[in-house]
């Protein structure tokens, strides 16, 4: 295999121009230098009449039309979750390898399927997990790692939120807050990405209890606000996520016998051993900073191509949907 310095671009096309796309994908493929040099997006298909084009990439309206592009390496699916799991199987069965906003599955069948079909098509899929390269998670991942507050027996995530996030879509009900479109609410939505940053640190739970209600958005289909709690032998963690606040807040905290962690807004704490040091990250967590992330997670896609093996991508979506589906369960 040529190393990555010596490969030729790979040439993808993003599926979806909603508020991601245009925020953070299309940024982060077209100003980032490394990733430029590596993936290069040669169209946009999005089938809505709404939908404009973006910085002079051609714009398609049909899956058909992608036959006059030439060879194409790799998808990016930037849908509504309702469809990711079809059109990485769609993208699978073309020969494209598969780059995929998350939750990309929310069932173990689904994850199931989808890594057969990876197997069969020798290709590789990759979940939107950028939460792992926000600079302050990355901060908070090390010192747990290192054990900086000796042995943590609790996490406590929490995200408030007045509203479901409505991205490019005006409606009165946000996609986020159709069953149609979601597929759930704001488990799925913010919840995703807190479920494998716990994964990363603590493993798979023994054990998943949950709550989802409609508190405030009579409008939804789908739940605007749910408490989970997840059992280990030695440890528990808590999420509360909601839709129906008054103001937009973020906290997660994890207490050890030796300190604590506690990350609020853009302030990160760390109490060890009696002694306190704050860190404002406020800076690296605008909005503005968001493309960075999926920089360098998109880096990873292109190494994950270069070797051909993603496993361990398959693996990290079929815990978070076992998770995911337990939640619900539950």
């Amino acid at each position: 295999m040529r190393p990555p310095s010596s490969h030729k671009p790979y040439r993808g096309v993003l599926l979806g121009l909603g508020g991601i796309a245009r925020s953070a994908h299309l940024p982060a493929f077209l100003t980032d230098p490394k990733v430029a040099a590596r993936l290069r997006i040669v169209a946009v298909m999005d089938e809505s009449p709404a939908a404009a084009a973006v910085d002079g990439i051609p714009l398609l309206r049909r899956p058909e039309q992608l036959a006059d592009l030439g060879p194409i390496d790799f998808v990016d699916v930037c849908t509504p979750t309702a469809s990711h799991l079809s059109l990485s199987l769609w993208g699978l069965s073309q020969g494209y390898h598969v780059l995929c906003e998350k939750p990309v599955a929310t069932t173990r069948a689904e994850a199931a399927a989808l890594a057969a079909a990876a197997g069969r098509a020798g290709r590789v899929v990759v979940p939107c997990h950028q939460y792992r390269f926000n600079p302050v998670w990355r901060r908070v991942r090390s010192w747990l790692d290192e054990g900086m507050i000796g042995h943590w027996y609790l996490a406590e995530f929490r995200v408030y939120r007045m509203a479901a996030d409505p991205g490019v879509d005006r409606s009165a009900v946000p996609w986020r807050g159709r069953l149609a479109d979601g597929r759930g609410g704001v488990v799925l939505d913010h919840g995703t990405h807190l479920v494998y940053e716990l994964l990363d640190v603590a493993g798979p739970p023994s054990r998943v209890r949950a709550w989802t209600g409609r508190l405030r958005h009579g409008g939804y289909d789908v739940e605007d606000t749910a408490q989970l709690l997840f059992e280990y032998p030695d440890r528990m963690a808590t999420m509360f996520l909601t839709w129906a606040a008054r103001r937009r807040e973020n906290e997660i905290r994890f207490i050890g016998d030796r300190g604590s962690i506690t990350w609020t807004g853009g302030v990160l704490t760390l109490e060890r051993d009696g002694q306190v040091e704050s860190f404002d990250h406020s800076a690296e967590l605008d909005k503005a900073s968001y493309a960075k992330w999926f920089a360098d997670l998109f880096q990873g896609f292109a190494d994950t191509m270069d070797s051909g093996d993603s496993t361990s991508h398959i693996a990290d979506i079929a815990q978070v949907a076992a998770v995911l589906e337990a939640a619900y369960a539950a």
